[in-house]
């Protein structure tokens, strides 16, 4: 089960055989059929992908899950169901701690805020999304691009009552409306005692294979009653064999492979160094405020768990980028394919600037991370306060004209979050 989730990118599969380099990430628009079918002798079919897409679900809390019932039982990561154990945890009872079992259906624990997401249909707006900000200034693109997103979001969920997402793929190569059948009743089931749950600490994570039960259930409902979920993925004991074909379906976290080098040395250079030195930062005033007693120690814990595999994880992304061998292959790779552009007349006078233009925006960016850092809210509170703020400012403008987040077809879910009646620590 695929473990990240960004806001902005849609539900994908991977696959890889066994322990080889041979993976990839794809949409489930666009699976590489003929490959998987020429080299392992396995045939996506539609009614393969639908079943696979429509078992698998999006948590706004930032993760992803699967249906293991026909009756709505949702399997995900217990680092995921982590914020929503934290938010029903008393000081009398620490669910993340002790762990949680309901043995009957009236035992089981209603989530605070947990939204889940089930896809239901995929459409390309590309055409749409490009045609309406082909002309003027590049500020003027923009707000014509956000002005279309927020009428095709707004025409979908008024037509078919379904949560509308426009995706931006390939950083706007494409465009696609995703409509998500969206589900708030969500109740814990069970999740494992911590120690369990995080056999290993921080070291152990990130890295497979791992000794830990990082897993927790939830069941899905609706009117008051557990969902049918007829699309489930079942369990099997066995597990996966060496060399099969194995798929994780889930909502990832988008990648950089098409970063030009000047990016990733911004990253290497300024971004990654600051970000890391935020992260210890925060954690040491985090570890001091859990020092002043049990209570506050218990409201800390997820914050800082969550730091700890931020800095774990960024930690690794600085090694590689600071690994000369792997810079010079980007280096190499960079100067063949703007090469290639170079050569072709047409592509040259389209795109031959793009290096300098983005290498400048870079070197502009590295001058004021520090000044991003100030600004950021790294805290529950702060950021429901800015959101409270933002709503009324912002509903009273034109639907196109609004912040990301504020658009006619976001506000239902905005509010379930805003008056969630969990506590907030931090």
């Amino acid at each position: 089960m695929d473990v990240k989730l960004s806001r902005f990118v849609p539900l994908a599969l991977a696959a890889a055989i066994s322990l080889s380099a041979d993976e990839g990430m794809w949409t489930f628009d666009n699976p590489p059929t003929k490959l998987i079918q020429q080299k392992y002798n396995f045939t996506l079919t539609k009614e393969w992908l639908d079943h696979v897409r429509l078992s698998s679900v999006r948590l706004n809390d930032g993760g992803s899950g699967s249906f293991v019932s026909p009756h709505g039982l949702l399997l995900t990561n217990h680092h995921v169901a982590r914020e929503q154990l934290q938010k029903s945890s008393t000081a009398e009872h620490d669910y993340i701690k002790d762990g949680f079992y309901a043995a009957t259906p009236d035992q089981e624990i209603k989530s605070p805020d947990l939204e889940i997401n089930v896809l239901m249909s995929l459409e390309n707006v590309t055409a749409r999304v490009q045609a309406a900000a082909k002309a003027g200034t590049p500020e003027q693109q923009f707000t014509a691009r956000q002005k279309i997103i927020a009428d095709i979001e707004r025409e979908s969920a008024e037509k078919t009552s379904l949560r509308s997402d426009v995706v931006t793929l390939y950083q706007g190569g494409e465009y696609w409306l995703y409509r998500y059948k969206k589900y708030t009743d969500v109740r814990i089931v069970f999740a494992p005692e911590g120690q369990t749950a995080y056999f290993g600490g921080d070291p152990d994570n990130f890295t497979y294979p791992r000794y830990d039960l990082d897993m927790a259930l939830f069941r899905v409902y609706e009117n008051g009653k557990p969902i049918d979920t007829p699309n489930y993925l079942k369990w099997n004991a066995k597990g996966a064999g060496d060399g099969e074909l194995v798929f994780v379906s889930g909502n990832p976290g988008s990648t950089q492979r098409n970063d030009t080098l000047a990016q990733l040395e911004f990253e290497r250079d300024s971004a990654l160094p600051n970000e890391l030195k935020y992260l210890h930062d925060r954690i040491d005033t985090m570890r001091k405020f859990s020092a002043t007693s049990p209570e506050h120690e218990r409201r800390a814990a997820s914050r800082i768990f969550n730091f700890e595999n931020d800095v774990k994880a960024l930690s690794g992304d600085l090694r590689g980028l600071q690994d000369k061998h792997v810079m010079e292959i980007k280096r190499t790779q960079e100067e063949q394919f703007k090469a290639a552009v170079m050569s072709k007349p047409d592509l040259k006078t389209k795109y031959g600037s793009a290096w300098d233009e983005i290498a400048q925006a870079e070197k502009k960016s590295a001058s004021r991370i520090k000044e991003r850092f100030f600004h950021s809210l790294d805290s529950d509170l702060a950021t429901k306060a800015m959101q409270i703020v933002q709503y009324v400012a912002e509903i009273r403008k034109p639907d196109g004209d609004r912040l990301p987040g504020y658009h006619d077809a976001e506000l239902e879910s905005l509010r379930y979050e805003l008056f969630s009646p969990a506590p907030i620590n931090s």
